[in-house]
């Protein structure tokens, strides 16, 4: 069965409506789904009525920046209960300090010369504030790409340069994430319920050391095995340590948006698919 436990819509850094996403998934005969935006749960009502028109069985689901002592990961959490007050508290706390990290960065960039409205461009995003769409932002003010391919020497500038050279450098000052003890969120999941998982472990070697083994006694149910951001060789460990540690298993497509029609591959979908059978027990978190 055709599964997608990993997609981002406009609500944090995707680039489809939860409805856009259910018409697009029910195309790829997707059974069972769920939504991860970003520290928001602005989409998820939208995403269930849109799926439940397609016959498309809904996982609530969230993705989370967190902090494990002093190693940083992210993590998937499902069938939480969606109208916690609690859950609700969190999440605004997060997006709150995410958007103060994002008025700095936006107000040093000014002072180095762009071209930039910081208050219009927040007010554009009420929950999360996605660097992506940021970038675009600040990429579209023709002063600004001119500077940038000026700085870059660079004619055609990537949304990579721009993330590497003016949000992730130290010499301007690295972009942070707003991010919350696992600890915290483990102690909440006990009042709301649901699964946590570890989130594409075999990206940037996130899987270095004994966090495995640290997320295992901490309560933490499985590891995200299928991605587009793991290679063969991930797999094959990550399937390892899901055995090794009893874990769950999970995959989804990380869709954020379709490419140009000039690229040969214009979403995950055209190289890449889930299938649950080769999924170790996640019906703990689609059912059966």
């Amino acid at each position: 069965m055709r599964i997608d436990l990993q997609l981002h819509s406009i609500y944090s850094d995707g680039y489809l409506t939860p409805a856009q996403l259910a018409h697009f998934i029910k195309k790829e005969k997707i059974k069972v789904a769920s939504l991860t935006d970003h520290n928001t749960l602005a989409g998820q009502i939208e995403f269930q009525k849109a799926c439940r028109k397609e016959r498309i069985k809904v996982v609530p689901g969230l993705e989370l920046y967190v902090r494990v002592g002093s190693r940083k990961i992210n993590i998937l959490w499902y069938n939480y209960q969606v109208d916690s007050p609690e859950l609700y508290k969190l999440l605004l706390e997060t997006q709150k300090r995410r958007r103060q990290i994002m008025r700095q960065k936006l107000e040093r960039l000014k002072k180095i010369g762009f071209h930039l409205n910081v208050e219009k461009i927040l007010s554009h995003y009420p929950e999360y504030v996605p660097v992506n769409k940021v970038a675009d932002e600040f990429f579209a003010v023709p002063y600004n790409r001119r500077k940038i391919k000026q700085d870059l020497g660079i004619k055609q500038p990537r949304e990579e340069d721009l993330f590497i050279h003016y949000f992730f450098n130290k010499n301007l000052g690295v972009l942070r994430d707003a991010r919350i003890s696992l600890e915290r969120v483990l102690k909440l999941r006990q009042k709301i319920g649901g699964q946590i998982i570890f989130c594409h472990p075999g990206h940037f070697n996130k899987l270095r050391g004994n966090i495995v083994e640290k997320l295992k006694k901490m309560g933490v149910d499985g590891l995200e095995l299928l991605s587009p951001h793991h290679s063969h060789e991930s797999v094959m460990y990550i399937q390892y340590l899901a055995q090794q540690f009893d874990f769950v298993t999970t995959g989804g497509s990380d869709l954020h948006k379709f490419e140009g029609p000039d690229k040969k591959i214009r979403h995950p979908w055209q190289w890449f698919e889930i299938d649950s059978r080769n999924l170790r027990k996640v019906e703990k978190i689609i059912g059966r």
